[in-house]
């Protein structure tokens, strides 16, 4: 695959910020892939919340702090990332560009973070890794506990940095966006990573039903013996993602998690949860020091990144944004969006007086309502 530059992006004046991204992405894909991506569960109260309450998140900045160029470099899982994001997991990628997850995934090696590849993913896990990305396997947990087995040594042979088990999916949240549309996959893009047929139903439309795949597909009865099972079995870093209570915190570092992510899944699962941001503060102090902190959801800018890390996150994930740059642009989209993102957090950093990303876990936050 040739090294993409962004002048292979459409002809048109160059984004100046991510939500540039969105609009470009709205222009070119068809409404009800728009809509699948772009839409939230239920009245999208939640997917609301998320953007509403990062906005309500003011940093106060440090004067004279002899900041000219802030080192973006953070260590998430303990291993050192040129700064401290990674992409989120999210499906079926190749809906939105031929590029697809190794498009994405070969943006973010570039770029020098961690991409999350998705259990639903449209590009077998050995693909992506092949474009030599970190690649971090996100795991959604299969009814039939020999799949888990199966799909744990491919993930382990495919060279996978850590292992991220979504938890916040018992079954799928009411999407009513893809309800109306009737939403379904074309017959090209299918979850490769699951069992063969496993997701046949995805790619047949029923008027007032989504077709993509969850209940028939995930144990919905998940607990957290099923994690200390798999904590036992695997030897890669363990996250925990889709943690909104200070409880579920401290459960998943008893369990052994390395770390955890405060994440409402986008708002794409319970309608009316709080805003991730809300839950961030509360636990960053439940579980202190014992694992690393990670905040998802409703992440836009560099901006969004420096309030994460002032609230006590160790780093954030970035999904639609970075979907959006796939669907305009291909694996070049995306690169010129983390481009972006960097830049806009090197200035964020700069301008609220930190040198790099750690510090700005001293910065002062106020609410502003």
């Amino acid at each position: 695959m040739a090294e993409p530059t962004v002048t292979d992006l459409p002809a048109q004046a160059p984004p100046v910020c991510l939500a540039d991204f969105a609009e470009r992405a709205r222009a070119v894909l068809p409404p009800d892939v728009w809509d699948y991506v772009a839409g939230g569960s239920g009245a999208e109260v939640t997917l609301a919340a998320n953007r509403a309450a990062l906005d309500r998140v003011a940093v106060v900045p440090r004067a004279l702090r002899g900041v000219e160029t802030p080192d973006l470099g953070a260590r998430l899982l303990g291993r050192p990332y040129a700064m401290p994001v990674a992409v989120a997991p999210m499906a079926y990628q190749r809906l939105l560009h031929p590029d697809g997850e190794c498009g994405l995934a070969a943006a973010a090696g570039a770029a020098g973070v961690p991409y999350l590849a998705s259990t639903l993913g449209s590009t077998p896990i050995e693909e992506v890794a092949a474009t030599g990305a970190e690649i971090w396997f996100q795991l959604y947990w299969l009814r039939e506990k020999a799949l888990v087995r199966d799909l744990l040594a491919r993930v382990r042979e495919a060279g996978c940095r850590a292992l991220v088990v979504t938890v916040d999916v018992p079954v799928l949240g009411r999407r009513f966006r893809d309800l109306r549309n009737a939403f379904r996959l074309p017959s090209e893009v299918t979850a490769v990573n699951l069992p063969n047929g496993r997701d046949d139903l995805a790619h047949s439309g029923t008027p007032g039903v989504s077709a993509v795949p969850a209940g028939a597909t995930f144990a919905p009865a998940l607990g957290w013996d099923d994690l200390a099972w798999l904590r036992e079995r695997v030897d890669l870093p363990l996250v925990v993602k889709g943690v909104l209570d200070p409880r579920d915190a401290q459960e998943a570092v008893r369990v052994g998690a390395d770390a955890v992510v405060v994440s409402n899944h986008g708002g794409r699962q319970l309608d009316g949860a709080p805003a991730s941001v809300r839950m961030l503060p509360e636990v960053v102090d439940a579980v202190g020091d014992r694992c690393q902190v990670l905040l998802d959801s409703g992440i836009r800018s560099g901006t969004d990144v420096l309030r994460a890390l002032a609230l006590g996150a160790g780093g954030v994930l970035v999904g639609r944004p970075l979907l959006w740059a796939l669907a305009a642009g291909g694996r070049a989209g995306a690169a010129s969006a983390l481009d972006l993102l960097a830049g806009e957090l090197r200035d964020a950093l700069a301008l609220a007086g930190c040198p790099d990303p750690a510090a700005a876990g001293a910065l002062r936050t106020l609410r502003v309502d």
